[in-house]
């Protein structure tokens, strides 16, 4: 694995962590302010900006504090001299939700790219499969 990826993966395992103790800095530290992220929850067109995407963390947190999880099974990343991205499979879900569906998996893409010789997130996509059910929220 080289340097690039190497950096990457921790960055996005950081992140996860981040997410998972609602550690909003942390969470925001290595995004573009012109972020782009398509999610699960609405708006459908997504949103832009760091201040936007900044706003669609609360409410996950509020959630997650009650006993959801966010846990990266799954990490591969593939990494250009200033592009990179990267996908992964997670467990997301409420203890219910996780029982009654533990095959289901959360799935991440993140484009990055290099600014300053830095790695930071200028995409996320998240995404549930469409297996007929409401996907956890």
């Amino acid at each position: 694995m080289s340097d690039d990826e190497q950096q990457i993966r921790a960055l996005i395992e950081g992140w996860a962590a981040a997410v998972h103790t609602g550690d909003m800095d942390r969470v925001l530290a290595d995004h573009a302010a012109d972020i782009v992220m398509f999610d699960v929850p609405p708006p459908q067109e997504g949103v832009r900006g760091i201040d936007a995407y900044r706003e669609t963390w609360p409410g996950f947190f509020e959630w997650q504090a009650s006993g959801g999880t966010f846990d990266i099974l799954e990490l591969d990343v593939t990494a250009g001299a200033d592009v990179a991205y990267a996908y992964a499979l997670l467990r997301c879900g409420s203890p219910r939700e996780v029982a009654e569906r533990s095959a289901t998996r959360l799935r991440l893409t993140i484009g990055l790219r290099k600014e300053a010789g830095r790695w930071v997130v200028a995409h996320e996509h998240h995404s549930f499969p469409d297996t007929g059910g409401e996907a956890p929220t």
